[in-house]
């Protein structure tokens, strides 16, 4: 009896093919649990903690074991009484603390850091129903709670707890903890912040709530609904919970291993993750000036400790909000950001670094960069742009400050946990040292000419497309043909990724293949994605896209050769089965609009090829694999931006004069398009496109659909090619790890003991 199975006895004190799998899952996280725990080492030197709104975690259980060197074991054990591995998954809730890369990102970071043994806690918050679970409805995405905390869930309740004060009144912050294990390497936590007076009972109708009632609601959703007032405040209050709940566990920490506090920079190194905790800036000041520690001091103790990361071009998306809002809810924070600004405009003439600008409209960011010691972006075309054009006023101020840092995924989620078929192969090819080394992966370019390796690597797709098309039949009622091209778009939905470029693509071939002109493969479109709930013109396009889905699935004449599979409720679940069945993955935003994506990484690593534009690290992947082995179309970054500073784009001028772009915009409202969708949506967004198109659909649309169909065409002609081209993308994976990038930022920035 191995030492799997005896522990799954004693817990269940049972035999295990009696046992359920609720209760064989139950036992499996006391075990984790368990040996996590024999891997926490004591701190010595600088500690990370890692502060995000976000942390996309997914599920634990069989990404745990892996870490703990017991996943080969709990299968092999479970397989020999008569049960599944998988089917045991499904008894967990994917946790919902996250939305889209923001949140993956930090998740894989945490196993990362974990995994290099260095010491580093992340700090968020315990949302009860995540952003929310998307529903297709008559064509439409509904949004309704997504109630994943319960019984199954991984985090412990502590007896932890901080006073916060909001708008004047006292609350309490409790502790949870998710263990977060490494890779053969040391156990680290996620810390996360809730109220104890949050009821769920005060959802109604959808993901409606009383927005005023901050006792009950503070830590319902991800991102609640801010488009009026009381939304955009509850979002000032949930940072401040997280940020100053954060701020006095890192004090507390550092106090206990001995800081005097005058020296917290050598104790912790903290890093902001976007702008959402940016509030923890002036909460440390005021929390070291309660500690006696002058004004002055405070600043420069909290400027060397924290680090900033920016993930945006998008000014939108850098936050900034209305000093009355900042009175209203933190109004103990006020007096400082007014002296931060006041410190800022000493740096130079320019207002338009000032914390404050004219209209009393507090800037995050600009508090960041000031009172920070690095500012990073996280591709090398994002932060050349920071340096050179978005953030060039402060780059000036600051050069030595600015920093890049290339994003990269964790390896043990994206590969051996959800493609572990491949993962075998790989080690089989070239040993096992890639799961911790990924640079390791370069040897598999030694099998480019080889045929029985490009055969078995063509199998190992085919399995999981296969794969995919019974998930998504099961799950989805929808039947896809897995011998066709899979060609994936799974993101959020943002006019700036652009899945609208990738429906009018789709009904453009849907009129080729209507006119006779047969595409040389079938070609499977599959969308994962979520809109923000206030975002119309986004929620217009998931309508378009379903429309047309239905339009193309009831013409017999194109269905053959055109699906169209929209999934519900993507998150990492979806994702997992997604990933290792893409031939063609579409990174198609407007270029120098995505910071990095890590999406096009982890499709990369899964022998997907990629069709893309010169944007993000799509500039990385593609000098990387070369361009032979990747499908670049569109507009340089350099030509989008000049477009954007002479204002001479014209949707409209573009609409009327390519009969292709205006044959794909019309069909929007076609009688067919009309016969299941709704007028005013489907409108909506043909008068955006033709009157609008912010985000240049129209400029990028032939080349797109040139690269897109010849890459069909490729794939259809030479198989054995195409398997060289796909094992040459996974042999260049490996600088797109987590690993990687953590370890840089600790050379560069943390420096942790």
């Amino acid at each position: 009896m191995t030492e799997t199975e005896i522990a799954l006895n004693e817990y269940c004190k049972k035999d295990i093919a009696h046992c359920t799998y609720e209760e064989l899952y139950t036992a499996l996280l006391h075990i984790v649990e368990a040996e996590s725990q024999k891997r926490l080492y004591a701190v010595k030197g600088r500690k990370l903690y890692y502060i995000s709104a976000e942390f996309l975690i997914g599920k634990l259980l069989s990404n745990n074991l892996i870490n703990l060197g017991l996943y080969d074991d709990v299968k092999a054990c479970l397989e020999a009484h008569g049960k599944s591995m998988a089917r045991l998954e499904e008894v967990e809730p994917e946790p919902s603390l996250g939305n889209g890369g923001l949140g993956r990102l930090a998740a894989c970071f945490l196993d990362s850091i974990a995994t290099l043994n260095l010491p580093g806690d992340g700090i968020g918050l315990r949302y009860h129903c995540g952003l929310f679970r998307q529903n297709f409805t008559e064509n439409f995405q509904n949004e309704t709670p997504d109630f994943w905390l319960g019984s199954h869930d991984w985090a412990e309740k502590t007896a932890k707890t901080y006073p916060v004060s909001l708008a004047g009144k006292p609350y309490t912050a409790r502790l949870y903890r998710i263990a977060v294990t490494g890779y053969e390497g040391r156990t680290n936590y996620l810390n996360l912040f809730d109220l104890d007076t949050v009821e769920q009972s005060v959802i109604r109708d959808g993901i409606r709530f009383d927005k005023t009632d901050i006792g009950k609601n503070l830590t319902l959703f991800l991102y609640p609904d801010d488009s009026d007032d009381a939304g955009r405040l509850l979002r000032i209050y949930q940072q401040y919970l997280m940020v100053s709940a954060g701020a006095q566990l890192i004090l507390e920490e550092c106090l206990e291993r001995g800081s005097n506090l005058h020296n917290l920079h050598e104790y912790a190194a903290i890093q902001i993750n976007d702008t959402h905790p940016s509030m923890v800036i002036p909460e440390l000041i005021r929390l070291l000036c309660e500690k006696d520690i002058a004004f002055e001091e405070a600043v420069e103790i909290v400027t060397k400790t924290c680090a900033y990361t920016n993930h945006t071009i998008l000014a939108e998306a850098l936050e900034k909000w209305p000093k009355h809002y900042l009175e209203q809810v933190v109004p103990q924070l006020v007096p400082i950001i007014e002296e931060l600004d006041t410190l800022a405009r000493s740096q130079g003439s320019d207002s338009s670094t000032a914390i404050i600008d004219s209209d009393n409209v507090v800037h995050m960011a600009h508090m960041d960069i000031h009172f920070t010691h690095s500012t990073n972006g996280v591709a090398a075309l994002h932060t050349e742009i920071l340096k050179n054009s978005e953030l060039n006023h402060f780059y000036r101020l600051y050069p030595e400050k600015f920093n890049n840092k290339t994003n990269g995924i964790t390896f043990r989620r994206w590969l051996l946990k959800c493609n572990p078929e491949l993962a075998a192969f790989i080690e089989s090819l070239i040993g096992p040292d890639f799961k911790k080394d990924a640079s390791r992966l370069e040897r598999l370019a030694d099998f480019a000419e080889d045929e029985a390796v490009l055969k078995q690597l063509s199998a190992i797709k085919r399995n999981n497309k296969s794969a995919l098309a019974k998930w998504l039949e099961h799950t989805q009622n929808i039947t896809v043909n897995p011998d066709s091209l899979f060609a994936i778009q799974s993101k959020r939905l943002h006019e700036y990724k652009r899945q609208q470029l990738n429906l009018l693509y789709l009904v453009h071939q849907y009129f080729e293949i209507k006119a006779g002109h047969l595409p040389p493969a079938p070609l499977t479109a599959v969308f994962g994605a979520k809109a923000a709930p206030a975002y119309i013109i986004a929620k217009d396009i998931i309508h378009a896209l379903l429309v047309l889905s239905k339009v193309i699935a009831a013409d017999a004449e194109v269905s053959g050769w055109l699906q169209i599979a929209f999934i519900e409720n993507y998150n990492v679940t979806a994702a997992e089965k997604m990933i290792p069945a893409c031939d063609l993955s579409e990174q198609i935003s407007l270029a120098s609009k995505e910071a990095s994506g890590t999406g096009n990484m982890k499709f990369m690593l899964n022998g997907a090829l990629t069709l893309g534009t010169m944007d993000g690290a799509n500039v990385e992947i593609a000098e990387a694999v070369g361009n032979d082995n990747i499908y670049i179309f569109g507009q340089s970054s350099s030509q989008v931006i000049r477009r954007y500073g002479n204002g001479s784009y014209i949707a409209r001028e573009w609409y009327e004069i390519d009969p292709n772009i205006r044959r794909a915009v019309d069909f929007l409202t076609s009688e067919k398009m009309l016969a299941c969708g709704s007028a005013e949506h489907l409108g909506r967004l043909q008068n955006e496109l033709i009157h609008k198109d912010w985000f240049q659909t129209l400029p990028d649309f032939n080349a797109y659909v040139v690269r897109k169909n010849q890459a069909l065409a490729d794939y259809a002609g030479n198989p054995l090619d195409w398997a060289k081209r796909t094992l040459l993308n996974i042999s260049k994976a490996g600088f797109f790890s987590s690993d990687r990038t953590i370890a840089e930022y600790n050379s560069d920035i943390w420096h942790l003991g």
